[in-house]
């Protein structure tokens, strides 16, 4: 019989992972304001929202050495233990693309998104942040199946990493529309190296998401 995993910590670690979700949540929601901002002519407000994600990140960070340091040597879990780490590494891994996509975007003041290019990248961002919001539901049923090991719940996880899989794809898609556009249209070498980089590092950010939804599915296996 399996020993239920919530029951043998004071504190569960997925009480962490569900408060680190959330932060990489609001992160990607600041995250949207800050690129929305940056392409606005003038925006004023574009580094305080940067420094907002700077310190959502840190935050972050400090719930992952949390999480780190306090499942006890030797503990049985239901899980194991170095999956439990890599899912933390992955959702902490959309963080950090989403800072470096700002930072990666401070670097050219003009143009930091061409207009012309504006709509597509929009369409990336908003495919790119949509599995965010998947993963903190993920997390969420994920506690719920390791205090009950209900196959109803179990199936529930499992169709939101199919979810966030399929989202991943559909920030495939957006990031080679942009890159095909970007060199259809533009011909500075410069313009074109920041603007794909600037694409695929957006597009990171579903990818980790995938890639957490995948170590999560690996968890659900044992």
């Amino acid at each position: 019989m399996r020993i239920p995993f919530l029951s043998m910590f004071m504190t569960s670690p997925f009480d962490g992972l569900q408060e680190h979700a959330e932060k990489v949540k609001e992160c990607a929601w600041v995250f949207q304001h800050a690129i929305e901002c940056h392409m606005v002519h003038d925006c004023k407000s574009f580094e305080g929202l940067r420094e907002e994600v700077i310190r959502l990140e840190n935050e972050a960070d400090a719930v992952k050495r949390r999480i780190r340091g306090h499942i006890p040597v030797g503990t049985f879990m239901a899980v194991d233990k170095f999956q439990l780490f890599r899912y933390l590494r992955e959702q902490d891994s959309v963080l950090d693309a989403l800072e470096d996509a700002l930072d990666w975007i401070s670097y050219r003041e003009e143009p930091g998104i061409p207009e012309a290019f504006q709509k597509e990248f929009l369409l990336l961002i908003d495919s790119a942040v949509d599995p965010i919001e998947e993963l903190s539901r993920m997390v969420t049923e994920a506690r719920k199946y390791f205090k009950s090991y209900s196959e109803k719940q179990r199936k529930l996880v499992k169709d939101i990493i199919r979810n966030i899989r399929k989202q991943e794809h559909e920030a495939d898609r957006a990031e080679h529309m942009v890159k095909r556009k970007i060199f259809s249209l533009e011909s500075d070498a410069v313009t074109v190296f920041h603007m794909i980089r600037l694409a695929e590092t957006l597009g990171s950010i579903a990818d980790h998401a995938e890639n957490a939804g995948d170590m999560m599915r690996a968890m659900l296996s044992k």
